[in-house]
């Protein structure tokens, strides 16, 4: 026999009792679908959000994925940077070893410091930046490279300076050298006597001169013929009015038979700088200017050392 279950519905406005019977295999089966169908909704909506979280990690990923492949390319640039900087340096350093070669071809200046290592720095071209081949691949062995250059270069650097601070003094001492030589002629004027044998005009006898004799009016100015210091300013005997200027290296001018001194004893004279006046101090036959060159305290023709 099936058992049967009744339910009872009361109502408080006075309706009349309502009966509803269902036997216990039907309100079982009833109660089992509701489960299930509870079950299943439930499974639906864990899925939905799992299959959601799944997505946003998936997006996430795909934008890790973007990020970092940005950030390769932007690697690849900064390395093809690098690389076409590196091989700016290195141009640069080249250009810089000729030239200083030039230079020193002609001042004539040997060079101490080995360079022979110089040229000898190798290294990978940015068009060797492959975007085919994997930074771990590739590029990593090429940075180490460019590492490695960049300190040899450094090196490099530091040996080229050694040698163009050499230069520069060498070329200083040149250049003192040079401002310190006779080079120009000290007044306008017409040569009346060279260096060398002549009659004397005040005995007839042959002698020795030993300087230049240049022919103006009074008062025509004398200048330096090179940089250096006035080692005498003052009168001496036959000389008449004279100023001495010491070059250094041994080099020393004479200024004589002046009609003024306007450089006085301990005086630092330039090239071109007036020292004085033509005259006719001492003994002399009409103004003039006498000029000598000593070098070594030897007397020098002095025309070789006037170069304008």
């Amino acid at each position: 026999m099936t058992k049967k279950i009744t339910f009872i519905i009361a109502s408080n406005t006075g309706a009349s009792v309502k009966r509803a019977t269902v036997s216990t295999f039907k309100l079982g089966l009833l109660i089992s679908l509701l489960a299930c169908g509870f079950l299943f909704s439930g499974v639906l909506v864990f899925d939905y959000f799992q299959l959601k979280k799944s997505a946003f990690e998936t997006d996430e990923f795909l934008q890790t994925i973007t990020d970092q492949d940005t950030e390769i390319q932007n690697q690849r640039k900064q390395i093809q940077l690098y690389a076409n900087e590196i091989n700016l340096l290195k141009s640069k350093l080249v250009d810089l070893n000729n030239f200083e070669r030039k230079i020193r071809i002609i001042a004539n200046i040997e060079n101490t410091i080995d360079q022979s290592s110089i040229f000898g720095v190798g290294g990978s071209a940015p068009e060797d930046l492959d975007i085919n081949i994997s930074l771990e691949q590739k590029h990593g062995s090429l940075l180490r490279e460019m590492h490695e250059q960049v300190t040899q270069f450094k090196a490099i650097s530091t040996k080229q300076k050694t040698g163009f601070q050499s230069l520069l003094t060498h070329l200083d001492k040149q250049k003192n050298l040079l401002a310190s030589t006779p080079a120009v002629t000290p007044t306008r004027g017409w040569v009346t006597s060279r260096f060398g044998y002549r009659k004397s005009p005040f005995t007839g006898l042959k002698e020795f001169h030993k300087g230049l004799d240049i022919a103006a009016k009074t008062g025509t100015p004398v200048i330096a013929t090179a940089d250096g210091v006035v080692a005498f300013s003052g009168t001496k005997g036959l000389m008449g009015k004279i100023i001495t200027v010491d070059h250094g290296h041994g080099m020393v001018t004479r200024y004589a038979h002046l009609n003024h001194q306007i450089k006085n004893q301990g005086d630092i004279v330039r090239r071109g700088d007036v020292i004085g006046e033509v005259g006719n101090t001492g003994r002399s036959t009409g103004p003039h200017l006498h000029y000598d060159v000593r070098l070594h305290g030897i007397s020098v023709n002095p025309e070789k050392y006037i170069l304008d």
